[in-house]
């Protein structure tokens, strides 16, 4: 009689846990954080994916810039934020470098992260004034750099313009003769350059895209692995015998690493639905990213990866924090 008692019980004493595990995810509207301004390009596919999501999920994805402290403000947010998987971020190539160019930060990168999904690259173009730079191509450039004291902008130290300034640096061995000038963001240092006043840079395609177009910049390569539909024109570092220039610039979206893993495989599932819609992929080959949409396996190789190979460069190079 005890035995038939508690196997009655039995499925009462589970309904709490069960009516939790068929909650509807999710219940209320997500956060999506996006550690940058407005308007840069990681808002941008942030804001594609956020609108498709919303519709997919009848809920709103707020977007909430939280842009400073290169990028860690944000991230410091998101990964302090409750472990329920109603808390989104957007990550870069810049979030990769952190974890070496600051070794105290309030978070663990590795440890405290779950990575989403893959979703878009974007190619770096070795680019200098077209009217006041001698060099016509990148071997031009590179013999110029080898012997000519030269300036080169980036959107701050450890960006991704600064890395392949930095890789630009090894290539043409020339060391002290290239001065790096960080910026506050990408678009003024290629006003900058774009007004004369510096010499050459490795700046994100969208960034650059319109003065290229509009004669005042020239695209001397492309740093990804293929020519990129915007600027087909343009050959890349590999075409022309540099393949240690290669570096693109990434966006993915990550969770936090305590989120239960039946919701983490959701957020998995409904990111692909929308890296493959369409009209997703359309918009986003439009502000210039390739659309990748990996799943989460594959995506968290690739960043930790990525980790692994700037943490030598940063080290090496003895990059440091903006002052």
């Amino acid at each position: 009689m005890i035995r038939r008692r508690s196997a009655l019980a039995l499925p009462a004493l589970l309904l709490p846990g069960l009516a939790q595990a068929q909650a509807p995810f999710p219940d209320r509207n997500p956060r999506y954080v996006v550690p940058f301004p407005p308007g840069g390009l990681t808002d941008i596919m942030a804001r594609f994916v956020a609108q498709k999501l919303s519709d997919l999920w009848g809920k709103a994805v707020v977007i909430d810039n939280r842009a400073g402290g290169n990028a860690l403000i944000g991230a410091d947010i998101a990964a302090k934020s409750p472990p329920d998987g109603h808390t989104l971020l957007a990550i870069t190539l810049t979030h990769a470098v952190n974890a070496t160019l600051f070794p105290n930060a309030p978070y663990d990168f590795r440890r405290d992260f779950h990575v989403i999904s893959m979703l878009g690259s974007l190619p770096l173009v070795v680019v200098v004034n077209a009217e006041k730079s001698p060099a016509r191509d990148l071997a031009s450039l590179v013999s110029l750099m080898r012997t000519t004291p030269m300036s080169g902008g980036s959107s701050g130290n450890g960006s991704p313009p600064h890395l392949g300034l930095e890789l630009l640096r090894r290539v043409t061995n020339a060391g002290e003769r290239l001065t790096h000038v960080p910026y506050r963001g990408g678009a003024p240092s290629v006003t900058d350059l774009a007004g004369g006043v510096l010499d050459v840079m490795v700046s994100n395609l969208p960034e650059c895209l319109a003065q290229i177009r509009g004669g005042r910049l020239r695209a001397l390569a492309i740093t990804s692995a293929e020519r990129h539909k915007l600027v087909p024109e343009v050959p890349t570092v590999r075409e022309l015998g540099m393949p240690q220039l290669e570096i693109t610039n990434w966006t993915a979206v990550l969770t936090q690493a305590a989120v239960p893993a039946a919701i983490k495989a959701r957020l998995e599932q409904d990111v692909l639905a929308v890296m493959r819609d369409a009209d997703t992929i359309r918009r986003a080959e439009e502000a210039g990213f390739q659309v990748l949409g990996w799943d989460s396996n594959r995506s968290t190789r690739f960043v930790q990866s990525e980790t692994d190979r700037w943490a030598s460069l940063v080290t090496e190079a003895q990059i440091r924090p903006d002052a």
